[in-house]
């Protein structure tokens, strides 16, 4: 489920977004002003905030500014009816991941934060994210949403590997010499073996696959 931080002050157009992500399975926090929204993004994880240019309090470039300073990673859309050239360098130079301008179609809206999810997470040395997946590096522990997976540490390195990468595909030889720490492809089945116990766990039953076989080149880790 993705978790989504909206940050909007005009009532009517709050209303519309809110109701359109939770009718996509969103989760979904609506906040009405700048110091409201710069407080919850900070309290709480979220997989993406959409941000409205102007509110009330607090600028929203000047929320987005602070974000980063203070080391708030989750990627922002910024939303605003300053469509020019000029006003979406201005928004990307702050610290925003991408730009939309008002008025917008729910359905590009719903589109742009969907792919702004799905990117590999910022990599902060502690925890990879990626789509439901999330990696703890310091503890050693996988998940996919709410379900823990129980990996062997071989099978950890891999996932992680997969999900440093994620959207790019991976040969064999780049899995070898990264995972196993091998210079050259041994010729065995040893990746695909791995690969397939690995998937079992993370691709569980009624889960939408994550670990797809590219043919004749490797493996990609990818949110359907």
């Amino acid at each position: 489920m993705i978790r989504v931080l909206v940050i909007e002050d005009d009532a009517e157009t709050a209303a519309e977004i809110v109701e359109d992500f939770s009718a996509a399975g969103f989760a979904v926090t609506l906040e009405t002003d700048g110091p409201g929204g710069l407080a919850r993004a900070q309290a709480e994880p979220f997989d993406v905030v959409t941000l409205d240019r102007m509110l009330p309090g607090l600028d929203g470039l000047a929320l987005l500014d602070r974000l980063r300073a203070r080391g708030v990673k989750a990627p922002v859309l910024v939303l605003s009816a300053l469509s020019s050239v000029d006003e979406r360098i201005r928004g990307l130079r702050a610290g925003g991941d991408d730009y939309l301008a008002k008025p917008f179609s729910a359905a590009e809206l719903r589109a742009r934060v969907e792919v702004l999810a799905r990117r590999p997470a910022e990599r902060d040395g502690l925890v990879l994210r990626y789509d439901t997946l999330q990696v703890d590096l310091l503890g050693r522990t996988a998940r996919r949403g709410e379900r823990a997976l129980d990996l062997y540490p071989r099978e950890f390195k891999l996932l992680e590997f997969l999900v440093r990468h994620a959207g790019n595909v991976v040969t064999r030889a780049m899995v070898f010499e990264q995972v196993w720490g091998y210079s050259f492809d041994p010729g065995t089945n040893l990746v695909d073996v791995h690969l397939g116990k690995l998937r079992r766990k993370v691709d569980g039953p009624g889960d939408p696959p994550l670990i797809h076989t590219v043919r004749g080149t490797g493996f990609v880790l990818r949110a359907p």
